[in-house]
């Protein structure tokens, strides 16, 4: 019995494919159906052959080039699962197209620059396109690792979000093209929060009074702030200095004073676990209940909600300060390294890695926000909420700055994080001394 209900499975889903085939359903319907059955994108891929419905080949007007005998080795830290479906989706898609193969290069995110700087140098290049995180590419510029793309532009597809570009520009040029964005929602168990009677704060004044209405009902804190030294605390912290007006390079400005006594008043209604805090930790911390409020990256609602069965924990963007709404930019760009034999077929690749159809994929399969406003609506019913949190929190994004000392700043930051709200030293006083620290940081880069 068992082997014919996954017979008529697979007939079901073949039927389906046919149908978006020929354009009487959506691909959302498709990819809902074989999440339905168990059934992943790359298996979802096979069962169409490689072929693409009408809609997607009414929209895709890419002209790639052919790249028969050619490989393009791009440079892409991905996940077990990530890897999975870009390989069996994005490349395959990609050499399907232009004959052209694909390798993967894995290479520490410490070690790139490095690596770069002696491959340029040799005129070696074994690495055509890399990834590389948005607040670590000023040492590329500056080292001129990367190709300038006066053509970016063009190249970028009519629906790229806006706000995404700055990060890419070094003095008004191109040297980067969007590859992965990435932001920070706000999580809440809203079982919780009704127990407790207190609605998802929007603003500081709410979000202090949440808190502490929490802590209360609880006997514990249990809404959280990422503490971990370093990215963590530094996100953290930049996102309450924009909120105030401040600036994560002056911090000892009014505003700046205003972000850590704010975070100061915050932290006796925090829960505990705060410092150890972090984008796997915040997890897991929602999971069981220790925390019912918290921000973190979009790859949470897989985990919570879809693996982890906890379908009270809802989302939102998240709160203001006096400035506004502000979320950090995270994520990755592409970058063409600099004499790359493959200047074309890398460009083609971030084309294709780019339209409506690839994104739509990424979105739906992995939870990748997408770099273009038209590529959430392949996503499934139940997703649809949370991806309404992060479309919205996309609209209030801006780059960290793209300096090459921030590996210097987001360590000063930890450390006036943990004297401040951690161990309770005056504020202002604690923000001239580390504002010294930063001063000389600048001067020394």
């Amino acid at each position: 019995m068992e082997d014919q209900k996954r017979s008529g499975d697979r007939t079901g889903l073949n039927e389906l494919a046919q149908a978006y085939l020929a354009g009487r359903v959506s691909r959302r319907q498709l990819i809902a159906y074989g999440s339905a059955l168990g059934i992943s994108m790359p298996v979802l891929a096979a069962a169409l052959g490689g072929r693409r419905g009408p809609a997607a080949a009414a929209q895709d007007d890419l002209q790639l080039g052919t790249y028969d005998g050619k490989t393009l080795r791009i440079s892409l830290a991905l996940a077990e699962s990530e890897r999975e479906v870009f390989e069996n989706v994005v490349a395959k898609g990609f050499t399907d197209r232009t004959k052209g193969a694909v390798e993967l290069v894995t290479i520490e995110s410490e070690d790139v620059v490095r690596t770069l700087e002696a491959q340029v140098k040799s005129g070696n290049i074994e690495i055509d396109l890399l990834t590389q995180d948005n607040n670590s590419l000023a040492p590329l510029v500056a080292g001129q690792l990367v190709e300038e793309l006066p053509d970016a532009e063009q190249i970028m597809p009519a629906a790229t979000i806006a706000a995404l570009k700055e990060v890419l520009q070094f003095d008004g040029k191109f040297y980067f093209l969007p590859a992965r964005p990435n932001v920070q929602i706000t999580y809440y168990n809203e079982t919780a929060l009704n127990a407790a009677e207190v609605q998802p704060p929007k603003t500081w004044e709410e979000l202090k009074a949440a808190a502490e209405k929490i802590r209360e009902e609880s006997g514990v804190g249990k809404v959280s702030i990422q503490g971990v030294a370093g990215g963590a605390v530094g996100v953290t912290i930049t996102q309450f200095l924009w909120q105030a007006g401040g600036d994560p390079l002056k911090i000892n400005t009014p505003e700046g004073a205003a972000a850590f006594q704010f975070m100061q008043d915050l932290k006796p209604n925090l829960t505990p676990q705060y410092p150890t805090a972090t984008f796997d930790t915040t997890n897991t911390y929602l999971l069981n209940e220790s925390v019912v409020l918290a921000q973190n990256w979009p790859f949470g609602v897989n985990v919570i909600v879809s693996e982890g069965g906890k379908k009270e924990v809802k989302t939102y963007s998240g709160w203001a300060g006096p400035a506004g709404q502000f979320h950090v930019l995270g994520g990755d760009v592409f970058g063409l390294v600099k004499g790359t034999p493959n200047r074309d077929m890398a460009i083609d690749f971030a084309k294709y890695f780019m339209s409506k159809e690839v994104q739509e994929q990424l979105t739906a399969e992995l939870g990748w926000p997408a770099v273009r406003d038209d590529a959430f609506g392949a996503v499934q019913e139940w997703q649809q909420p949370y991806f309404e949190s992060i479309k919205e929190a996309l609209t209030h994004v801006k780059p960290r700055p793209n300096v090459t000392y921030w590996g210097e700043v987001e360590n000063i930051l930890t450390n006036a994080f943990n004297d401040i709200v951690t161990n309770g030293q005056p504020v202002q006083e604690t923000l001239d001394r580390y504002q010294g620290e930063i001063d000389t940081a600048a001067q020394g880069a």
